[in-house]
């Protein structure tokens, strides 16, 4: 046990070789338990908070080396366990999950130091390769990235095959206006 103490007091800008300290703040307690057996079967010391305060308190007793942190708890955004674990230990990884994907957000939690983005239902083997991985293992950006409003459409077309092309029900799903959707669905796709 004092091994653990030992890594837990690491400096905020060093990281201890070998130090697996895990914290998974999460609101889904079975999901967090789940994960927590999981995590500690492949070599990490876990540690779990159900919320945004629980989490907050945990890096304040110690900074852990790696994080998964749900986006949506029920006492606040998982945005702001990231950035008090960077200030905390800037060297730490910590992972976004959610099960609302929006490109927006997934900005905004990689620009305050997430090192990954992952949408839920999500695996122990897959949290493990995203914690674990390296910047050379990351996908380079392309060569010539889609613009925001090509990636807007193209998620309005998505929504609007999975809705059958029901115009009104893709609306709704969007919350956007019908006729607002319709010169929208008219124009051809942005470059």
């Amino acid at each position: 046990m004092e091994r653990i103490d030992e890594n837990r007091a690491a400096t905020a800008s060093e990281a201890q070789p070998g130090d697996k300290s895990l914290l998974i703040v999460d609101d889904d307690k079975p999901f967090a338990a789940r994960l927590a057996r999981a995590m500690e079967a492949r070599g990490f010391v876990v540690e779990a908070a159900g919320g945004v305060a629980e989490g907050l308190a945990a890096i304040a007793a110690g900074a852990p080396a790696f994080a998964v942190i749900d986006l949506r708890l029920g006492d606040g955004s998982g945005l702001d366990v990231i950035r008090a674990l960077k200030a905390a230990r800037p060297l730490a990884r910590a992972i976004i999950l959610t099960g609302y994907g929006a490109i927006a957000t997934a900005v905004t939690a990689v620009k305050l130091g997430a090192f990954d983005y992952l949408a839920k239902p999500v695996d122990a083997d897959e949290i493990t390769a995203a914690l674990m991985a390296d910047h050379s293992d990351r996908p380079q950006g392309a060569e010539h990235p889609m613009s925001a409003d090509r990636v807007r459409w193209e998620h309005i077309q998505r929504i609007y095959e999975s809705c059958e092309r029901n115009v009104s029900e893709t609306a709704r799903q969007l919350n956007m206006h019908r006729r607002t959707l319709q010169r929208i669905l008219a124009k051809r796709a942005p470059r």
